[in-house]
């Protein structure tokens, strides 16, 4: 069952179910209303009569002389009642005014007697005295009464009791409880079909944004990684097609990277395999000779292919947590000035000035030092092969953020740099700015990508900007301890 037609059908038979239950309270909560109306009225009716007895007792204080038997006081009852819908009158036939019968006939009241009546419905009247002890009349321990008390002066000298009814069996309560019935199940009725309607809609308001959304994600299982939604919502659905849509854009993002990055890595090993093919082929056929000129060419592409597939290794074991580094405390001031002698000699021959300024002292982090040593090398002969530089500085700070002391490394020259828009780019794979491409130096594009593996490895952080000094400066920062 779809989730549509499941949502639909719990708020629906929940609706239904408190609506019936709503009406079958509010229908005994009426009948009960109207029936002690009822018995209230009749009690008012019969006030007259508890006068009468409280006045023919206070000038006679015996019940006995008072009632008499229980034919005068059921007589007593008929006559205070004679113009009320209360009195029991013949089965057949007009009563007094025109009225037809409203109870049973008077041979189905028995006030003294001890046969139990057929009818719940009839009423019962009993004479009590004081100590709620019936004098006469038919006072049943099984029913309920209303007593209503019989004073003379301050003091209580008896009560009248008239049985509570059940039900009811005529009269004009019985068509107004009968109408208002009706008008209850017509408002129950009215009400389950704005509850079908308003469900469908509700239902329907609900699942529509479920179903995009797992047609969306239907479309990118499919590789459709330009699927957008539009949902315009505030609740979590909302914020779930927000979501829908960046992990859309993710993906169609890393899409592209992976199809470049298959695209530069076929170039990559193409390029000196067919290079090196080329040249073997040219000296097993005789068109060039296997000289050592032509053999060092063609181990050179040997070799550029051999880094190329160093650096792929390399950056696979950083994915996969295979680069293992051996953390220890690593006095950096030390560690520059080895970069520097170590470089000194290379550097000179491209006719590159290089400048530390270390105001760093005594600066210690917890580091790899072999990792470090190779971070700074890619670094370095980015600059010495591509940037076509004269001076490169290597500058080194005591930064604090946020209460963490880091080790910043800021590594510039002034060669041709890089456009801003490609400053974001040059850790990614193989990603190589055009006009810096140069073959003949080997280099493979996964320099700067190791090296952010490298910093990521050490809790730091890496980044590439303009330099002041004109060319590219790369931003290196390390905790210290």
């Amino acid at each position: 069952m779809k989730i549509h037609n499941k949502l639909f059908l719990i708020l629906f038979s929940f609706t239904f179910s408190v609506i019936a239950g709503l009406v079958v309270l509010i229908q005994w909560s009426i009948g009960q209303g109207v029936i002690d109306f009822v018995n209230a009225k009749e009690v008012k009716a019969l006030e007259p009569l508890v006068v009468q007895l409280a006045k023919q007792y206070e000038q006679n204080p015996s019940w006995e002389r008072v009632v008499g038997n229980g034919e005068n006081f059921r007589k007593l009852i008929e006559s205070q009642l004679e113009n009320s819908q209360f009195l029991p009158r013949p089965p057949e036939g007009p009563g007094p005014r025109g009225g037809m019968m409203r109870r049973p006939p008077p041979d189905h009241i028995r006030l003294g007697g001890e046969r139990r009546l057929p009818t719940e419905n009839i009423a019962h009247y009993a004479l009590l005295d004081e100590n709620k002890q019936r004098v006469v009349g038919r006072y049943l321990s099984d029913l309920k009464y209303i007593t209503t008390p019989i004073t003379v002066g301050d003091k209580t000298v008896g009560y009248l009791a008239v049985s509570k009814r059940d039900s009811l069996v005529d009269g004009y309560e019985l068509d107004f409880l009968q109408q208002q019935t009706n008008y209850l199940w017509f408002i129950a009725l009215a009400a389950v079909l704005l509850t079908l309607l308003v469900t469908f809609l509700l239902s329907r308001h609900l699942v529509s944004p479920v179903k995009q959304i797992a047609n969306g994600m239907h479309r990118l299982t499919q590789g459709n990684y330009e699927t957008k939604l539009t949902l315009e919502r505030k609740d979590e659905l909302g914020q779930l097609s927000e979501d829908f849509n960046i992990l859309a854009f993710t993906l169609a993002k890393d899409e592209q990277v992976r199809k470049r990055w298959l695209a530069n890595i076929s170039h990559e090993l193409r390029t000196p395999m067919s290079i090196l093919l080329g040249e073997l082929e040219a000296m097993l056929l005789g068109i060039r000779e296997p000289n050592a000129k032509n053999i060092n060419s063609a181990n050179d592409e040997a070799l550029h292919l051999k880094r190329l597939i160093d650096d792929l290794h390399m950056l696979n074991s950083a994915e996969l947590g295979g680069m293992h580094y051996t953390m220890q405390p690593t006095d950096m001031a030390l560690l520059l000035n080895t970069i520097e002698q170590k470089y000194q000699v290379i550097l000179e021959q491209h006719n590159i000035k290089i400048y530390l300024l270390n105001s760093a002292k005594h600066i210690t982090v917890q580091a790899d030092k072999t990792r470090l040593l190779q971070l700074l090398d890619n670094i370095l002969m980015n600059a010495v092969h591509y940037a076509q530089c004269t001076t490169i500085s290597l500058t080194a700070n005591n930064i604090s953020i946020k209460g963490q002391t880091y080790l910043e490394l800021i590594i510039e020259d002034n060669g041709v740099g890089v456009e801003q828009s490609h400053l974001s780019h040059l850790f990614e794979y193989l990603y190589r700015v055009d006009s810096s491409r140069n073959r003949q130096e080997g280099g493979s594009g996964l320099g700067l990508s190791i090296c952010q593996h490298i910093v990521k490895g050490h809790n730091g952080e890496i980044a590439a900007e303009k330099a002041t000094l004109g060319g590219l400066a790369i931003i290196i920062r390390l905790p210290t301890i």
